[in-house]
């Protein structure tokens, strides 16, 4: 069944759909990965569970992965912003939370530890270092100040993006530290609404399936 859209504008995430990466829990940064066939079926779901949104600004990440499942959603047109990439995780790309534990010998916590406690290796992002957590909630903040421009104005705006750009992006509408994105699960293609309640900005929905 739709979502039903509030009387009030709000910022809609989505999250892309599965890769063969997310469903293996391999991190997957810059890594340019595709959908899988289920990935494009819940995509496709995720577009149904919005149809009753008349999105004033439709924005994507450029990489494959968010592209599709906007395009699946029903929004072709998707403006692509860079700043919607995912977390450039440098050394710590194409791995699991559980290889680089054993690398570190400890429990490796993304939001805490961040990605550069391995070296910068060749075989991942191409030897980059990775980002400072840091770099991703200034990106996640453009997003956020850009989208207000469109809420002021009572259009609703939709996200479409990735796993850890977005928890990150709702701390940054929050105003709180981005650590806090940990707390926040979020499923492929799933969907989150952010709003307004009381001259607050707020969490309205969080990481709901996409429709059947």
């Amino acid at each position: 069944m739709p979502i039903a859209p509030t009387s009030d504008p709000q910022l809609v995430l989505l999250r892309h759909g599965e890769t063969a990466w997310s469903a293996s829990g391999r991190h997957t940064g810059r890594t340019d990965l595709p959908l899988t066939e289920a990935g494009e079926e819940q995509a496709r779901r995720a577009g149904r569970a919005l149809s009753a949104y008349d999105f004033a600004a439709v924005y994507t990440s450029p990489l494959q992965r968010a592209r599709r499942t906007a395009e699946l959603a029903g929004h072709p047109d998707a403006v692509v912003d860079p700043d919607l990439a995912e977390w450039d995780y440098g050394p710590v790309d194409g791995r699991t939370a559980q290889e680089v534990s054993a690398a570190i010998g400890r429990e490796f916590l993304i939001f805490a530890d961040g990605v550069r406690v391995l070296p910068p290796d060749p075989a991942h992002s191409d030897g980059r270092p990775g980002e400072l957590l840091d770099e991703v909630y200034a990106r996640a903040a453009f997003v956020v100040s850009r989208a207000e421009t469109t809420l002021r104005d009572g259009g609703d705006v939709l996200v479409v993006a990735h796993g850890h750009l977005l928890r990150v992006l709702a701390t940054a509408w929050l105003g709180v530290d981005a650590r806090l994105a940990e707390r926040l699960e979020l499923g492929t293609a799933a969907i989150s609404m952010l709003g307004y309640g009381h001259a607050l900005r707020t969490i309205e929905g969080w990481n709901l399936p996409p429709s059947s």
